[in-house]
């Protein structure tokens, strides 16, 4: 007999645990171990409704609180989620499979980062300016709802969350139902903060249902949506009708430049140990590797090298890495690898199936293919796992006609020795951001796509402006 070790099966609405309006239980899977690790309630259209209410009702108040008072706020949620750090990473290894350590290194870290940031923000940011005659007035856009992804739990919440808080507006979260333990710890969080009730409001559901009801919600002046593009055209559309504001957060296929120089070996292993990250499961992730076609062979050696010492197992050890999220995506990621080979691609690390000793839990082996043309199926569809696809260029100018010969343009990366090649390289890769040389994500500078990688930015100064509304006043 299964023993439920987690049960979420209240929502936070309106400051406090409340019981759905019509009962439905979901079981969450480990992926881990392909086991139930607990259950939580899906909500309806009606909990949206009660949720948008109470974000209704509070918002008058919260949006005309002091910088000084929201600043309090936000330090004593950064103070609750410290506390609560260890529980955190325990239930995102849990329900996403993060190895612990990288979910204690770097999956909460990343959330406190967002936290940290919004408050630094905040100390100094204009909300009014005197221009010409007019006054030009910043002000919160109202009741937002946030819809998120499982891969980076914590990371796409508090990059919404955190700056709302800022702003002083009022929201309705729903996230993933694949990943939902830490979202209900970080309502926990902000509860013990001492957030008003109303200001933040939480809404277990599945897309069609949930998703959709916020989307469409009339209440809800700003959607805020991170997930797949398909999700994303559909989340758009739902929020068409009523005109509220959309910002989304797509999927990618991100290009990464591996220029012709004495730094070249280093980059294409850096490259894949950034792609086997997180198990390949991120929206940035440099999954098209683009190398010269003199230095094939040689990147071919370093990946295989590199791919051969990535680790997959148990998330609760040392692995590098651990399983992907569900069954789902390891089905998916199978047949894009058999799709890969069908289409003539050359594997050179990895391939089909499990890793040898692991018959039970979503593991996927960390895979290179080579020689890949940019029309391939591989190279032009979101794999969202372990599969890196290296692409030769002749020439600098064919390595950006590569790199930009995609649908998306979410992230892009340069690998030169030379700084101020890399960053002309940069400047033409049609994206919205490009790391040089392994840089780390800089929580204060904007995040977000171009083309069908999404719209508007979240991340810095530019995520306090997509959630405000600016007003001209003339004379007085």
């Amino acid at each position: 007999m299964t023993t439920i070790m987690r049960e979420n099966l209240k929502l936070y609405i309106d400051g406090a645990w409340v019981d759905p309006v019509e009962p439905r239980v979901l079981d969450v899977e480990n992926p881990a171990t392909e086991t139930v690790a607990g259950r939580i309630s899906l909500g309806s259209a009606a909990d949206v409704d009660r949720a948008v209410t109470a974000a209704r009702r509070a918002f008058p108040a919260w949006s005309r609180t002091s910088r000084e008072e929201r600043l309090a706020i936000l330090q004593r949620v950064i103070a609750e989620y410290t506390k609560r750090a260890a529980d955190l990473a325990a239930a995102v290894t849990e329900e996403m499979g993060a190895p612990a350590k990288f979910a204690a290194r770097a999956q909460v870290p990343s959330g406190l980062g967002h936290l940290t940031q919004a408050a630094k923000i905040l100390e100094t940011f204009s909300f009014r300016e005197e221009r010409g005659a007019s006054l030009i007035l910043k002000e919160p856009i109202g009741v937002c709802g946030f819809i998120t992804p499982w891969n980076w739990p914590l990371n796409q919440i508090l990059c919404k969350v955190a700056p709302a808080l800022a702003t002083g507006c009022t929201m309705v979260l729903k996230p993933s139902e694949i990943a939902p333990f830490s979202a209900t710890i970080l309502a926990e969080v902000l509860h013990a903060a001492g957030v008003p009730k109303g200001v933040f409001n939480l809404v277990h559901g599945d897309g069609p249902t949930v998703g959709a009801a916020i989307s469409a919600h009339p209440g809800i002046d700003l959607v805020s949506f991170t997930g797949s593009t398909r999700a994303g055209i559909e989340v758009a559309r739902a929020a068409a009708l009523t005109v509220k504001k959309v910002v989304q957060e797509l999927g990618g296929k991100s290009p990464n430049i591996v220029v012709d120089d004495a730094a070249f070996a280093e980059g294409v292993r850096r490259g894949v140990v950034e792609m086997m990250r997180n198990t390949g499961q991120s929206c940035t992730a440099p999954s098209r590797m683009l190398v010269p076609a003199s230095r094939m062979e040689e990147a071919i050696t370093v990946a295989k090298e590199a791919a051969a010492k990535t680790t997959v197992g148990d998330p609760t050890g040392n692995a590098h890495i651990g399983p992907v999220v569900s069954k789902a995506q390891f089905d998916k990621i199978q047949g894009l690898i058999k799709t890969g080979i069908d289409e003539g691609a050359n594997l050179v690390a990895g391939g089909l199936g499990r890793p040898e000793g692991l018959d039970k839990g979503y593991y996927v082996r960390p895979t290179v293919f080579a020689n890949v043309k940019n029309e391939m199926t591989i190279a032009r569809e979101e794999i969202f796992g372990p599969v890196l696809v290296i692409i030769p260029y002749d020439d600098l100018e064919q390595a950006i006609t590569i790199a930009n010969d995609t649908e998306y343009g979410l992230a892009g990366y340069v690998q030169a020795a030379d700084k101020e090649k890399a960053r002309e390289i940069a400047g033409r890769i049609r994206a919205g951001q490009i790391a040089i040389n392994g840089a780390l994500p800089d929580n204060g500078a904007p995040f977000g796509g171009y083309k069908k990688s999404g719209n508007g930015r979240e991340w810095g100064a530019e995520g306090f402006t997509e959630l405000l509304e600016i007003k001209a006043v003339a004379g007085g």
